[in-house]
């Protein structure tokens, strides 16, 4: 048997270190968790891709009462810019989330962001590895409102990935 060591990469910032372009990115993501629909869950997430034209694609998770059926931010976001730009390559993605369970009813919009970053789920992670395999990688932003992550690519968040389609 062998033992064998997996390490990833990534830089810890606050936004102020990150480019103007990885800012607005991080804000559009922001303000689409005000755009969420997550009234069972009560967290609010928000993704925004930018394109390799320097577009920007928006999504937010929306949730359904047959749970299967809602979809999180980030699959939201490369759905619809795979949609407005078919072929075209998806360069960057941050995500934001604010949790608005303990506030009360009708104050949500004023939850602070999540303190520490939060991760996509790994069917997202999947989608997203499938358009980084076609067009290249996909740099990974994890906005919190303390400390933010930035990844080199989606494969650095799904290490043994399913590639091979």
């Amino acid at each position: 048997m062998k033992e064998k060591k997996i390490e990833i990469t990534y830089k810890a910032v606050s936004p102020d270190e990150l480019p103007a372009e990885d800012r607005e990115l991080i804000e559009r993501a922001k303000e689409m968790t005000f755009r969420s629909y997550a009234p069972y869950s009560r967290f609010h997430v928000g993704a925004a891709i930018r394109m390799a034209d320097g577009s920007i694609a928006e999504g937010s998770n929306q949730e359904n009462a047959a749970f299967p059926s809602s979809i999180c931010a980030e699959r939201n976001a490369c759905w619809h810019a795979s949609a407005l730009h078919p072929g075209m390559a998806m360069r960057k993605i941050a995500i934001a989330a604010r949790n608005v369970g303990s506030m009360p009813e009708g104050e949500e919009d004023k939850a602070p962001f999540q303190a520490q970053p939060i991760s996509p789920c790994g069917a997202c992670r999947q989608s997203l590895l499938e358009y980084e395999h076609l067009h290249g990688p996909i740099e990974v932003i994890l906005y919190g409102a303390d400390d933010s992550y930035v990844f080199p690519s989606v494969a650095s968040l799904l290490p043994f990935s399913f590639t091979e389609f």
